[in-house]
C-alpha cells in the first residue's frame, strides 16, 4: 500500500487539501499520512489542528516550529529551522512512499527540502503562479524544482513550470482545489452563518484578510494603518476580518485589525479561523471580498462576489474580470471600495468565468499520485523548451 504523506500548516492549505486527504484516506491502495505544522499548533492562530481532527483526520505527526513572541525575519528563519529539523526525524519516522505540499509557504519550503534529501518524491500544488508582492514567489518556483508531480491551477501555469524546465508528462492542468470545494461543499444559507459567527451580514458587509506583503517598499504597519483609516472613513461598512497568516510583520496587522474591532464591536469582528465551510459560507453572503489574499481572485469568483485586491502581493496571478486591484494608500483604497460595491460591479461578478475552475479537481490529483510509478522520480531530467 502507497504511503502518502500529506503536510499542511495553515487552516486555508487545510482547507484547500481535505477533499484530497479523504480520497486518499479511503482508497483501498493508499494509506494516508498527516503532519500538521506551524499556525495548526499556535494557541495565537486558534490552534486549529484541532479542526483537522474534527474533520475525522488522525494526525500522526506535530511539528510545533512558532515563537509566538516574534514576527520578524529572525523568528521566520528560525522557524524555518526548526521545522526542517523536524520533517527530517517525522520522515524517517514515518518513511512516507510520496509527500504531498501545496503553495509557497516557508514551512513547506522547509518539508520539501528535508524530503529531497531524504530522496522521497513531492508532489506540489498550486506551482507556477505568480506573486510579485512576497517572498512566497520565489519559495513557490524553489519547491517546484524540488518536486517531481506537478498539479497546476490554469494551462498557463502548467506552461510556466514546464517554462522552469519540468518535464512536461508530469506537469498537471487540474484547477484549483479550492474553487472544487464550493462545488461540493453544502454551504449555509445567511440565516445559519449569521447565527454560526454572532454577526449580521448584508449588502454593506465586507469579508477581509490582509496579510503582509513581505516584498512591498512599506511595512505591514504602514499598510494596514492606511487601510484601517480608509474603514474608519467608510462607516458604513460592516467588516468580517479573517487574521492574518503567520508571516513576517503579521503582529502588526493582527494588533490594528484587533484594535478596531475593538471600538467598532457594533459593525465588525475577527475570527481566528472560520474553517473552510465558514468562511465560503460567510463569502458567499458579503458584499464584496477586500484585502490581498489568494481567495479573493481564486474562490470569489465562482461565487459571483466581486473582490478587491490591495497592492502588489498578489500582483502577477490571472484574475478574472471581477478582481478590481487598488493601491495600498488609504485614498486609492476608498476609490477602490466605491467601485467594488457599485451595483456594477456586483452585476459583472454574477456572470464572469473562473479560471481557476476545473471539475474534478482532487480527482485528478488522486489519480495521478496514486498510481504513478514511483520508480525514476527521484532522478530529473531538466526539459529544455523547443
Amino acid at each position: 500500500m502507497r504511503k502518502i504523506c500529506v503536510i499542511t500548516g495553515t487552516r486555508a492549505e487545510f482547507g484547500l487539501l481535505s477533499g484530497l486527504m479523504r480520497k486518499i484516506r479511503e482508497s483501498g491502495r493508499t494509506q494516508l499520512q498527516v503532519i500538521a505544522t506551524n499556525m495548526h499548533l499556535s494557541p495565537r492562530y486558534g490552534n486549529t489542528y484541532q479542526e483537522i481532527e474534527k474533520d475525522g483526520f488522525t494526525i500522526d505527526r506535530k511539528i510545533p516550529i512558532l515563537d509566538d513572541g516574534k514576527d520578524d525575519a529572525d523568528a521566520t528563519l528560525a522557524a524555518m529551522a526548526k521545522a526542517l529539523s523536524g520533517f527530517a526525524a517525522a520522515f524517517s519516522e514515518l518513511a512516507p512512499d510520496l509527500v504531498v505540499v501545496l503553495g509557497d509557504r516557508y514551512e513547506i519550503l522547509s518539508a520539501a527540502t528535508a524530503a529531497l534529501i531524504k530522496g522521497i518524491p513531492i508532489a506540489h500544488i498550486h506551482g507556477g503562479e505568480v506573486t510579485e508582492g512576497a517572498y512566497d514567489d520565489a519559495i513557490r518556483h524553489s519547491i517546484t524544482k524540488m518536486s517531481s508531480l506537478h498539479f497546476t491551477a490554469t494551462e498557463a501555469y502548467r506552461k510556466r513550470v514546464i517554462q522552469l524546465g519540468e518535464q512536461p508528462d508530469r506537469v498537471f492542468c487540474v484547477g484549483a482545489p479550492g474553487v472544487e470545494n464550493i462545488r461540493t461543499i453544502p454551504l449555509m444559507d445567511q440565516a445559519e452563518i449569521e447565527e454560526s459567527i454572532g454577526f449580521r451580514l448584508d449588502d454593506h458587509t465586507i469579508l477581509v484578510t490582509y496579510h503582509p506583503a513581505t516584498l512591498g517598499s512599506h511595512t505591514a504597519a504602514q499598510d494596514i494603518r492606511a487601510f484601517i483609516d480608509a474603514l474608519d472613513r467608510r462607516k458604513d461598512l460592516r467588516v468580517v476580518f479573517t487574521l492574518p497568516n503567520s508571516d513576517t510583520g503579521s503582529r502588526d496587522i493582527a494588533d490594528a485589525i484587533q484594535a478596531f474591532v475593538a471600538r467598532n464591536g457594533d459593525r465588525a469582528i475577527a475570527c481566528k479561523s472560520l474553517g473552510v465551510r465558514r468562511y465560503l459560507s460567510v463569502m458567499k453572503n458579503v458584499a464584496a471580498v477586500v484585502g490581498n489574499s489568494s481567495s479573493g481572485l481564486l474562490e470569489a469568483p465562482s461565487l459571483g462576489i466581486p473582490t478587491l485586491d490591495i497592492g502588489d502581493r498578489q500582483k502577477g496571478r490571472i484574475a478574472a474580470d471581477s478582481v478590481l486591484h487598488c493601491e495600498t494608500d488609504t485614498e486609492s483604497i476608498l476609490e477602490g471600495l466605491d467601485r467594488v460595491l457599485c451595483p456594477a460591479s456586483r452585476e459583472k461578478a454574477s456572470r464572469v468565468v473562473n479560471p481557476y475552475e476545473k471539475a474534478g479537481t482532487t480527482q485528478a490529483i488522486f489519480d495521478v499520485i496514486s498510481r504513478c510509478p514511483l520508480d525514476g522520480l527521484k532522478q530529473k531530467h531538466f526539459y529544455d523548451l523547443p
